[in-house]
């Protein structure tokens, strides 16, 4: 009974990041995007563009856990990025992401985006980002707001700021 107990526990700590460097910010979850917010009367489609970014199909995701350093390091682990709609559903379609942090109002957000041109999705979806923001986001970052985007720009997912550690 106890190797089992402490077999799950492996596998549950496999399953979720630890990092280990001290961050300004923290997200843990995600939200996969919903393209559309509404359906106007007049029939106008109302897009899901968050900080001005347009949104992708619809996609979901499993798990997100990200954490931004002072310095602009960003670690950022996500766990089934798929998509949720049409033909493809349940894939990756072939996708590589990187991410995006906005700091500030919805109206006057800055932008900082990781380097890296793209990190390409496992089959199931999981992705790993270690990179730097730039230019370095402030500290703090008011209203922060993270999405994971693919290199035409659309946003796929945004990570929910962990408040349970008191950081924002």
């Amino acid at each position: 009974m106890l190797v089992a107990l402490a077999t799950a526990g492996v596998a549950s700590a496999q399953n979720t990041p630890n990092f280990d460097f001290a961050s300004s910010l923290r997200f843990k979850g995600g939200i996969g995007v919903i393209p559309v917010t509404g359906v106007a009367a007049n029939g106008t489609v109302n897009l899901n563009v968050v900080r001005g970014v347009s949104p992708a199909g619809p996609w979901r995701i499993a798990a997100l856990k990200a954490e931004v350093g002072t310095d602009g390091h960003i670690r950022v682990e996500g766990r089934g990025l798929l998509l949720a709609a049409g033909n493809g559903i349940g894939t990756n379609g072939g996708a590589s992401v990187h991410a995006s942090l906005f700091c500030g109002p919805a109206a006057t957000a800055t932008e900082h985006d990781s380097t890296l041109t793209g990190v390409a999705l496992a089959a199931d979806g999981d992705f790993r980002i270690d990179d730097v923001l730039t230019p370095a986001p402030p500290t703090p970052c008011d209203t922060p707001v993270l999405l994971i985007r693919n290199g035409g720009g659309v946003w796929f997912a945004t990570g929910i700021p962990d408040l349970e550690e008191g950081r924002y």
